[in-house]
């Protein structure tokens, strides 16, 4: 099977976009992405698109949308994914099996969302749909609540961590200051995060509005080649490994604090690439909730079950840690556009492994993980990433 790498990609800004939609964020993104690989739309043999929508706009038909913003890509193969929070990894992976299997040369893999322009109410609404509607529907603050009740079972079992969760609060916008494409550019203190006032009031249980990601608009690309064709390319980040495992949507179902389905994924990518979470320079993961970070460091094998607090209270997963963990400010401070989160947590790890990642940079980055998830640890996706040249 041929083996894919990453050769150029494209970012805008996250944050309230004036762009009107996502055709016209895609646009942006992809016209970087091609000048970044030095590829033209010709070269390109199939896009591969990550929106989740479901109600952010009425255009849909996305996958459709990438040409109308560059008509040269026009006759070109395109097709849409969709999975919840992990869409972006889920157009990844499609991508990656389209060049893998020989059907393609070169691939453009594109996540986007437009969110902002939805009143909040409905954005509570629409997000809720990547949860198990039949048990969940009616749980207060939508996805918030959902993981407020995930953080207050973890309370009870292992003892309240909420000066831990607010390190993690403080730690990624902290990161996010010196990233160009985050929406919140604020260094907030672990002071303020830990503390419940008018500016940071509870949102969902213990969880105050600190632990909370962002509603943003945004795009991301990646633009994927064979090994002959990255040969001759400016760069190429390669898949040393990557994963999916999923676990049951219904939360009643399954006990939510393992994190099972993440624990897998991990498992399986670094089984895979030979590796140990200690052999990483660093990691990007899903910080949708600060509590989901917590528990991501006991999946990603940096703590035993009910010991997540350790990892941040001993500064392992600070910038200048042993493992620094969202170097780019993550979900926290990047902002979290649904479809295009995915993506641009392996651009944010590309740029590392090339040495492009600016005032963000981990010095010696040599391997990446990133740990991207749909729902509440349901799809569950691990990319394991090395620089080829």
């Amino acid at each position: 099977m041929t083996q894919a790498q990453i050769i150029g990609w494209g970012h805008t800004v996250f944050g309230k976009s004036d762009h009107p939609d996502t055709e016209s964020l895609m646009a942006e993104a992809v016209a970087q992405a091609l000048a970044h690989a030095e590829i033209a739309p010709g070269d390109v043999d199939g896009i591969f698109v990550g929106v989740f929508n479901n109600g952010f706009s009425k255009q849909d038909f996305q996958g459709a949308l990438v040409a109308m913003g560059d008509p040269r890509l026009a006759h070109v193969p395109a097709m849409r994914f969709e999975n919840a929070c992990a869409t972006g990894s889920a157009a990844l992976h499609g991508a990656l099996d389209f060049i893998g299997a020989g059907r393609g040369r070169i691939a453009l893999v594109v996540g986007a969302e437009k969110m902002t322009a939805t009143p909040t109410a409905e954005v509570g609404d629409i997000l809720l749909s990547a949860s198990y509607r039949s048990e969940e529907a009616d749980v207060e603050g939508g996805f918030a609540g959902l993981f407020g009740q995930i953080a207050h079972s973890y309370f009870q079992r292992y003892g309240d961590r909420s000066e831990e969760l607010a390190m993690i609060a403080a730690k990624n916008p902290a990161n996010g200051m010196a990233n160009p494409f985050a929406h919140m550019r604020k260094d907030f203190g672990l002071e303020f995060c830990n503390t419940v006032s008018e500016k940071n009031p509870y949102v969902a249980g213990p969880l105050r509005r600190t632990d909370c990601s962002l509603v943003s608009d945004g795009a991301a690309v990646l633009v994927l080649a064979d090994t002959e064709a990255a040969a001759q390319a400016p760069r190429a980040v390669g898949f040393r490994a990557r994963a999916q495992a999923n676990d049951i949507l219904a939360l009643s179902r399954r006990d939510v604090l393992e994190f099972r389905g993440a624990r897998m994924a991990w498992e399986k990518a670094l089984e895979h690439s030979g590796l140990t979470v200690d052999d990483l320079s660093l990691v990007e993961t899903h910080d949708c909730f600060t509590i989901a970070e917590m528990l991501e460091y006991e999946a990603m094998g940096l703590a035993a079950p009910g010991q997540g607090h350790r990892v941040i209270r001993e500064g392992i997963t600070q910038k200048d840690g042993r493992l620094p963990v969202n170097p780019s400010g993550g979900l926290k401070s990047k902002g979290h556009p649904i479809g295009a989160t995915g993506v641009s947590m392996h651009v944010m790890a590309a740029m590392q492994l090339m040495g492009e990642a600016g005032d963000m940079q981990i010095p010696g980055a040599t391997l990446a993980g990133v740990f991207n998830m749909g729902g509440a640890a349901v799809a569950n996706y691990v990319s394991i990433m090395e620089r080829v040249k």
